[in-house]
C-alpha cells in the first residue's frame, strides 16, 4: 500500500455496472426486446453498432452475450452481498428500458419490471449502498427503433420522459443521484448503440446523428425537470466518455485539431450543463449544411433544466496528428487515435495513462465548474486463474492504483469529486467486443466467450486491495 491524501468525507466508492452487461434475463418477466439484445459477437457486431442492422430479431446461428450475461437478474443479492464486503457506498446501474416500458410507447408500465428494481434498492440500502441510476445506458426498446426509427424521431423525448417520470415517482424515496444518458457522446461513434439509429439509404448519417442529438438533450432537459419538481433533493447529471485529446506536436494545426476533437465530447455536455448550443457547434451545423429541426420551447427548456453534476468514464486519453505520415491508428478504442510514443497500452489497445485522468478532471471542472462523478475507470484484461483458482491481477491493482493516486491530486488541485464508481466490479460483458474474456471485476464469473461456463463467483487478489482502498478512505492506496 502506497500512502495517498485522504479523500472528502463521504465520497462514495463504489462499482460500476449496466443492466445490458449483467442482468441477462433478456425476455423475463414481461422484458421487451433491445438493441443491445441484437448485438452478436463476432464480425458482424461492430456493422450493426455502426447503424447497419440486418434484423429486428435475434438471427439463428448467432451468440448474443447480452441474453444471459451474467445472470445479475437471479443473482443480485449474492453479487450485492459482495460489493457490501469490499465496504461499496454506492453502485452505479443502469434500468432497463424495456424492462419497465416493453414496447417503449406501452400505455402502462410493466410492475414486474419497477419490482426487480425495487428490490435490487432496497438490497443496496439494507447495506448503506447508494444507488446511482442511469436512466438510459445504450438500450432502447426494439419497437422504438423498428416503429418510429429511434431517437430520430420527436416522439422519443415524449416516451422517454414519461419513462422517466415513472422512475421518479416510484424511486423518489431510494434512488438520490440519476443520470439521463450514459455516454451520450458516443451517439457520434457507435449511433446503432449511444441512440438506436438504423440508417437508410440516402440519408444524411451526420444530420440524423445531430438530430437524434438534439432529441437527447431536451429530453435529460425535460427529465432534469420532472425529477426535481418530484424530489428537489434528487440529483440528476449527464454522462460522457472523457479523456483528453494531446496534440503529437507543438504544431498550431494539431493543437486546434485536439480541441476540435475534445469538443466533438463537449458539445452535448455544454448543452446539458450551460444550457445552450456553444458557438462552435454553431458553425459546424453551418459548415457542414446541417438543420436542426427544433420547437419553439426548445432553448428555454435547455436553458432552465441543465444537470447538477458531471458523470464521465475515463480509460484512456488519445492523441491526435494533422500529418498523414504519422497518422497511424491505435487499435481497440472505439475514439480514433495515433499511437502516443510515451505511454503503454493494455492488452486491447487502449493507451494506460493515469496522468491524463488528472488533466481530464481538471479539464472537466475548469470547463463547467460543476461537481464531478467518475463512474467509470479501470482495465479490461484477460485474466487466468492459477491451479488453485486464485486470479492474481497485480496488473490490475496497478492501473487503479495509479489512477485513484491522479484523482487524488485532482482533488488537491481543487476539483470537486463527489465519488469513483470503478467500471465492471465483477466481471461482466464487454460493451464493445461482447467479449467474457475482456474483464474488469475484483470478482471473477466463471463463463467464456462462448457462454460455457459455471457463472460461479470467486474473489481476485483485487478484491481485497480496493476494501482496503475503501476502509481507508483513499489514505492508503
Amino acid at each position: 500500500m502506497i500512502d495517498s491524501m485522504a479523500f472528502p468525507k463521504g465520497f462514495l466508492w463504489g462499482g460500476a455496472i449496466a443492466a445490458n452487461q449483467a442482468e441477462g434475463a433478456y425476455l423475463e418477466d414481461g422484458k421487451g426486446l433491445t438493441t443491445v439484445d441484437l448485438l452478436p459477437t463476432g464480425d458482424k457486431r461492430f456493422e450493426i453498432m455502426m447503424g447497419n442492422l440486418p434484423s429486428y430479431e435475434p438471427l439463428e446461428g448467432e451468440f448474443y452475450p447480452s441474453h444471459e450475461a451474467i445472470d445479475f437478474y437471479h443473482r443480485y443479492k449474492e453479487d450485492i452481498a459482495l460489493f457490501a464486503e469490499m465496504g461499496f457506498k454506492s453502485l452505479r446501474l443502469s434500468i432497463s428500458w424495456a424492462r419497465i416500458y416493453p414496447n417503449g410507447d406501452d400505455s402502462t408500465p410493466n410492475e414486474a419490471g419497477l419490482q426487480f428494481y425495487d428490490d435490487i434498492f432496497d438490497e443496496l440500502l439494507k447495506y448503506g449502498i447508494e444507488p446511482v441510476v442511469t436512466i438510459a445506458h445504450f438500450d432502447v426498446p426494439i419497437n422504438l427503433v423498428k416503429n418510429y426509427g429511434s431517437w430520430k424521431n420527436r416522439k422519443l423525448v415524449d416516451f422517454f420522459e414519461k419513462y422517466a417520470t415513472t422512475l421518479f415517482e416510484r424511486y423518489k424515496d431510494k434512488v438520490k443521484y440519476w443520470m439521463t444518458f450514459n455516454e451520450i457522446n458516443m451517439l457520434l461513434h457507435l449511433p446503432f448503440v449511444g441512440a438506436g439509429l438504423v440508417f437508410e439509404e440516402g440519408e444524411d448519417k451526420l444530420e440524423v446523428k445531430y438530430q437524434a442529438a438534439h432529441h437527447q438533450l431536451i429530453a435529460s432537459s425535460l427529465a432534469v425537470k420532472a425529477g426535481h419538481e418530484i424530489n428537489p433533493n434528487m440529483k440528476i447529471g449527464c454522462m460522457l466518455a472523457a479523456g483528453q485529446t494531446y496534440p503529437y506536436s507543438c504544431n498550431p494545426d494539431d493543437v486546434f485539431d485536439a480541441m476540435e476533437k475534445d469538443r466533438d465530447s463537449f458539445f452535448f455536455i455544454d448543452v446539458q450543463s450551460r444550457g445552450k448550443y456553444p458557438g462552435y457547434a454553431k458553425r459546424f451545423f453551418k459548415d457542414k449544411n446541417i438543420s436542426i429541426k427544433m420547437e419553439e420551447q426548445d432553448e428555454a427548456l435547455l436553458a432552465e433544466y441543465t444537470v447538477d453534476y458531471i458523470g464521465f468514464s475515463y480509460y484512456a486519453s488519445r492523441t491526435t496528428s494533422t500529418n498523414p505520415e504519422i497518422n497511424k491508428q491505435t487499435s481497440g478504442n472505439v475514439f480514433g487515435s495515433i499511437e502516443n510514443p510515451y505511454l503503454e497500452k493494455s492488452e486491447w489497445g487502449w493507451t494506460i495513462d493515469p496522468k491524463g485522468f488528472r488533466i481530464t478532471a481538471n479539464q472537466l471542472y475548469d470547463r463547467y465548474q460543476k461537481p464531478l462523478f467518475v463512474v467509470e475507470n479501470g482495465l479490461g484484461a484477460i485474466d487466468i486463474p492459477e491451479e488453485d483458482g486464485e486470479i492474481k491481477d497485480d496488473y490490475r491493482i496497478d492501473y487503479l492504483r495509479k489512477h485513484v493516486l491522479e484523482m487524488s491530486e485532482a482533488i488537491e488541485d481543487g476539483v470537486e469529486i463527489i465519488g469513483y464508481t470503478s467500471w465492471g466490479p465483477i466481471d461482466i460483458v464487454s460493451a464493445s467486443t461482447g467479449e467474457m474474456k475482456k474483464r474488469y471485476g475484483y470478482i471473477y464469473v466463471d463463463k467464456d466467450n462462448e457462454g460455457n461456463g459455471t457463472l460461479n463467483r470467486s474473489k481476485k487478489k483485487s478484491f481485497d486491495w480496493y476494501k482496503e482502498v475503501i476502509v481507508s478512505n483513499g489514505e492508503k492506496v
